[in-house]
């Protein structure tokens, strides 16, 4: 088959050594993304926990990780607190009005 000579590779084809090395430079610039979206970063830390924390995690997580449901449940208790103070600020505003112009 000589024809297949001439054929220049597919341009979904791979071939390691066309593509630069992408370094952590590369990485800390980038955007991450899950389909169009971007995605949230995680930063690696190194933290001390009860090991009763780590062995009730453990064994809730199952096959999910139990580093990804301790990451989970900090965000829900952020996400709680975020929502307390927007509700007390609410409550301050309506109860403000409320004592200044009486009621409707």
């Amino acid at each position: 088959m000589d024809w297949m000579k001439n054929v220049s590779p597919s341009p979904t084809s791979f071939d390691g050594h066309q593509y630069p090395k992408v370094t952590q430079a590369d990485l800390d610039r980038s955007t991450f993304r899950v389909g169009l979206k971007p995605a949230p970063r995680k930063q690696r830390i190194t933290i001390s926990l009860d090991t009763s924390l780590v062995e009730y995690f453990k064994a809730k997580a199952g096959k999910r990780g139990y580093q990804t449901l301790i990451n989970e449940t900090l965000r829900q208790a952020k996400e709680r607190e975020e929502l307390v103070s927007t509700l007390r600020r609410v409550i301050r505003e309506e109860l403000h009005h409320e004592k200044r112009y009486g009621g409707s």
